[in-house]
């Protein structure tokens, strides 16, 4: 071997190398990240708690939430369900209605962060069941499958709430990775007819598109890393964030569905939610705006023009004949 060839093996060895130790290292970073977001180890603490106690907004939400279950609890009632081998609960507030309605958190969230959104489905005359989602408060799992499996412990709340509780309608109200959930439900092959209608608080594109926006807003970076991290979901729980997700559920969905969105979002962006809205083929379809507060912060920079819409809907359904 020539000198000519020793300095190419040389540098084919040094870039083999480094090639290597990048990708060992944004695969390290991946999972860094993978854990910290999509995944509950079995020995961390179970609780339920504000997800983001710095944030004013978020804590606000989650204390006045608090005090809509104080108020309510003689409507408690404890429930549980079995899915998928875990042991999953849940609260179920009787008010002494026919329907109930589902609300379904987003990503790390307890039933807790899901009591703010009660009070306007309680007005309008329904039930309210909240429930800690696997790999979330004091519920089973350690995965989170952004709805990909969740939308099944979705159907069997459902069924208690219809054959066990007496709801002969349920209604899904579902934030961020809760509304994709909604629809994964809506749209599965085994859905019920009980389960009628949403109301889709920030729904994104798919999980990617979402994830990728975090991670440009935080200056983290996009490539391999969000890549990684989605093959990383995808091993562990199938879930296909890439090529599946909300924009094609809409193509399928035959139920009616709220759309409610901020213009100010910058995880869900208006551009995508407007094709989002464009393409849902639901016979009964409504998108509604707001030009104050964050993803999934919404109702707390306009309580009442939040409920407002929710209650107009619900009673459009009414007269639709769903009720």
């Amino acid at each position: 071997m020539g000198p000519f060839q020793i300095v190419l093996l040389v540098l084919g060895i040094i870039l083999a190398s480094g090639l290597v130790f990048s990708v060992g290292f944004t695969f390290y970073v991946a999972w860094r990240v993978y854990s910290a977001t999509l995944f509950r180890p079995e020995k961390e603490k179970r609780e339920r708690k504000c997800s983001f106690p710095s944030d004013p907004e978020q804590l606000l939400m989650f204390n006045r939430g608090l005090e809509w279950a104080e108020k309510y609890a003689s409507a408690k009632k404890d429930v549980s369900v079995e899915n998928d081998g875990l042991h999953l609960v849940g609260e179920y507030y009787d008010f002494g209605a026919d329907r109930a309605v589902i609300i379904i958190p987003g990503r790390t969230e307890s039933l807790a962060y899901s009591y703010y959104f009660a009070e306007p489905y309680r007005a309008n005359g329904f039930n309210v069941l909240v429930f800690d989602s696997r790999a979330t408060g004091f519920s089973d799992g350690k995965y989170y499958a952004l709805g990909g499996r969740e939308y099944a412990d979705v159907l069997k709340w459902g069924a208690l709430l219809h054959d066990t509780l007496g709801n002969s309608k349920i209604f899904l109200h579902g934030i961020c990775i809760g509304s994709a959930t909604a629809i994964y439900t809506l749209t599965s092959e085994n859905c019920p007819d009980y389960f009628v209608a949403m109301c889709a608080d920030g729904m994104y594109k798919n999980f990617f598109e979402t994830f990728k926006n975090h991670m440009i807003e935080r200056n983290k970076p996009v490539f391999p890393v969000c890549y990684q991290v989605m093959l990383l979901l995808y091993m562990n729980t199938g879930t296909r964030a890439i090529s599946y997700g909300p924009y094609k559920a809409v193509k399928k969905l035959d139920r009616p569905i709220l759309f409610i969105y901020t213009d100010k979002d910058i995880y869900s962006l208006p551009e995508e939610s407007k094709k989002l809205y464009e393409s849902c083929v639901s016979p009964k379809k409504k998108i509604v705006w707001f030009h104050k507060g964050g993803h999934s912060h919404i109702r707390i920079n306009d309580e009442e023009g939040y409920d407002r819409e929710i209650g107009v809907f619900v009673n459009e359904l009414g007269e639709d004949g769903i009720w």
